[in-house]
């Protein structure tokens, strides 16, 4: 089980502002700022992002590498998933799949897909499986 990851962004605020808006629906928000002079020489301004008293998901500012990332985040149902990807495309994003069923991995497996404003691929995923 993955702890947390960093994500680099070009524009800390806009992203901070899209991913607040993409991840509402999802129960995911902006939780804590780390300011990077209160850890060791070079640590980065981090903005962090959680749920259920956890904080998981850290941008920064820096270098972009586009698609070279894929996140996936899960929804506790399949209107978690039209919720999110709804809300991304309201707040900039663009599609990389519309929701619905990806039957090449599972006919259970409902997710949608879209590129956040740097381009990082993002998925919402219900797999019904997973929460029995």
């Amino acid at each position: 089980m993955l702890d947390h990851i960093f994500l680099s962004v070009s524009d800390v605020q806009r992203s901070v502002d899209f991913y607040t808006a993409a991840l509402a629906p999802l129960g995911i928000a902006h939780q804590h700022d780390y300011d990077g002079k209160d850890g060791p020489p070079g640590h980065p301004d981090l903005k962090g992002f959680g749920a259920r008293g956890r904080v998981f998901f850290w941008l920064r500012q820096g270098p972009v590498e586009g698609r070279a990332v894929h996140v996936g985040f899960v929804g506790d149902g399949t209107a978690a998933v039209d919720a999110a990807y709804a809300a991304a495309m309201a707040a900039g994003a663009s599609d990389n799949g519309a929701p619905g069923a990806r039957l090449h991995y599972d006919p259970r497996y409902y997710a949608a897909g879209v590129l956040d404003p740097d381009g990082y691929s993002l998925e919402f995923v219900y797999k019904s499986w997973q929460h029995q």
